[in-house]
Parts: structure tokens; sequence; C-alpha cells
């Protein structure tokens, strides 16, 4: 991976994390890990860190190879998984992809392609929903952020954005441990998250860092993620709003209104605004009505969220910890 032509930088290696939680998704986890294991070219590593679940930790040791499988070293919750694998990991990028996603092929070579340049600090990629049940008719992909996956508003072709979505992301190690990792008060805990922008709070205080630093959307590195059937209920929209509208209060409390804003005003003005007038226009057909209805819920109830975190006492947990170095027989390896 480290072959270049004479004058050009060499290649970054790369490590992928993949953290798991739970044996219900065990399918999706081999997948995922099957996806990452037949890339051309590969990464250097794959780290799968279990989140907590001793049953979970000793199959995938002792059934998946080629995987340098280790616990959570830290608060339960995906914030603390990824900074164990930032901790663990040797790569100079380190890259995330979640348990129920699987890896396009040639998601490394592109998800790399940027960082040809020095002031590109992280790549992001494409997330395509594989819906498990049929897209419903209502959903507007105006709002498949709510299942974890692009949406309609984002950039079609490479360009610099404010954050990536958490299942497709890769970052310079060294700048995630410069500004000490992910806020585990901001991730999610299971399967119903509580708060959810932890890669948002990252993103920005990596920006406010360093305001030369560049972090690229490369849509040509795709994955796509599994949306199950629990996750296409209006419940399951509504709450997700709700949680978002939530996080993005304590970001805001945290890092400003004007930068963890700046992105969400744009896309109520342009992207929802236009979403609103082409789905006016077809209410007589299939799922018309139940689109406007959606976009306007969704609004509501993201704004709902965000009033509430406004108000409520910021429980911001530790200050984003620095990953720490994993020693000792509780980091298993599976090869």
């Amino acid at each position: 991976m480290n072959d270049a032509p004479s004058g050009t930088p060499p290649a970054p290696t790369l490590s992928v994390v993949i953290c798991a939680y739970t044996l219900d998704r065990w399918d999706d986890l081999t997948a995922a890990v099957r996806s990452v294991l037949d890339q051309d070219p590969p990464a250097g590593e794959v780290v799968l860190v279990v989140d907590h679940n001793r049953a979970l930790l000793e199959r995938a040791a002792r059934e998946l190879s080629g995987v340098r499988v280790v616990p959570n070293q830290e608060r339960r919750g995906l914030s603390g998984g990824r900074n164990t694998g930032v901790a663990l990991s040797r790569g100079d990028v380190v890259a995330f992809l979640d348990d129920d996603a699987t890896a396009e092929p040639g998601w490394v070579r592109s998800l790399l392609a940027p960082y040809v340049d020095p002031r590109v600090v992280g790549v992001g990629g494409l997330v395509r929903p594989s819906w498990s049940a049929g897209r419903p008719v209502w959903f507007p992909p105006e709002f498949d952020w709510v299942v974890g996956c692009s949406y309609r508003g984002q950039p079609e072709r490479a360009a610099p954005v404010r954050n990536f979505i958490g299942a497709n992301m890769s970052f310079r190690r060294s700048e995630l441990l410069a500004v000490g990792g992910f806020l585990d008060a901001l991730g999610r805990v299971g399967t119903r998250p509580v708060a959810s922008c932890d890669e948002t709070d990252l993103c920005l205080r990596i920006a406010a860092r360093d305001q030369q630093a560049v972090l690229m959307y490369e849509p040509a590195a795709g994955i796509r993620h599994r949306v199950p059937r629990s996750r296409t209920s209006w419940s399951y929209f509504r709450y997700r709003c709700y949680v978002e509208g939530l996080s993005k209060a304590l970001v805001a409390r945290r890092c400003g209104s004007g930068p963890a804003l700046a992105d969400e005003r744009a896309y109520v003005r342009s992207t929802l605004s236009r979403a609103l007038v082409r789905n006016l226009a077809r209410v007589g057909r299939p799922g018309g009505i139940g689109t406007v209805g959606a976009l306007l819920a969704g609004l509501g109830a993201t704004i709902a969220g965000y009033l509430v975190g406004w108000v409520r006492p910021l429980d911001s947990g530790a200050p984003g910890r620095r990953s720490r170095a994993v020693t000792g027989p509780q980091a298993t390896t599976s090869s």
C-alpha cells in the first residue's frame, strides 16, 4: 500500500475500526468484516471493539480470522468503543465502519486517495440504505439521516463538509489524539440513543483546532448500511428526529450555535423547502400526503428536541478523553 512513484508521498496506512455490542447482529458483523478483508488494496488492519459483551467477545475472537478483537476499555457506548479502537490502532488513518454496514469494492482506495493533500485531516463517504423490508412509501430521502445514511441535500461530488455520517468516516490518527477523541456523552448506547452527535462534535473540534484543516466528503468511498424493519416505523422516525434535535442542542451549547447549526439552517431553508414544494405538488399520488406529513413531523420533532436540549442541564460527561493504550491479556487477537 505504500508503493508510490518517486517524488510523491507514500499512501498512508489504514486501520479500520468496527464497534459491536450484540450477538443479534452477528450475521451483519461477519459481513462487515468480510467486506473490509476483501478490499483491494487491503487495509493495514481491522480492529473489532466489543462493547462490554463477553459472549460476543469470545465468539468473535474464536470465529473471526484476520481481525484484532478487543474489549471496549472505556465507558459503555459507541464513543468509548471508538476511542478504544483509536488507542489500539497502528495506522496513519483510522476509519470507522458500523457493524451493520458493508464496504463496497474500492472503499479503501477511495477513502485514502484524498489524504495525498496534507490539509485533508478526515475523509467520509457515501452511505447507501439497504432496506430490509423495503423503503416505506412515505419516507422522504431528505431524512435518510434518520437511519444513519446519506440524504438528499448532501454534495453529490467530492467536496469539503462540516462533518461526516458516523457509519463511514475516517481521520488522521494524529488528529483524533490531538483533540482527545470522541465525547462519550454524545455517543449512542445500544439501539436507542439518548444522544447521537459525537461525530459532529468531533469534527467541530478538529476544525476549531486548525482552520486550514479540510474534512473531505468523497462519495466514491461507498458503503451499504442495513436498515431493519424496526427503523421504518413512524414512532422510530419521530423519536430519532427528536434525539437529533436534542443532540444538536448539546453540541451547540458546547461549540457555539454558529458552527453547530450552520448546515442545519441551510438544510431547512433549501433542502426541506424544496422537498415540501415538490411533494405538495404530488399529494394525490401514492405516499404524497404521507411524505409531506413526514417532512413536517420530522422538522417539528427535531425542533422540539433542540428546545428541550437547550434548556435542560448539560451533562457532557468527560470532555473528550484522549485515547489510551490497552495493554495486558484483555486485548484479544484473532488471526
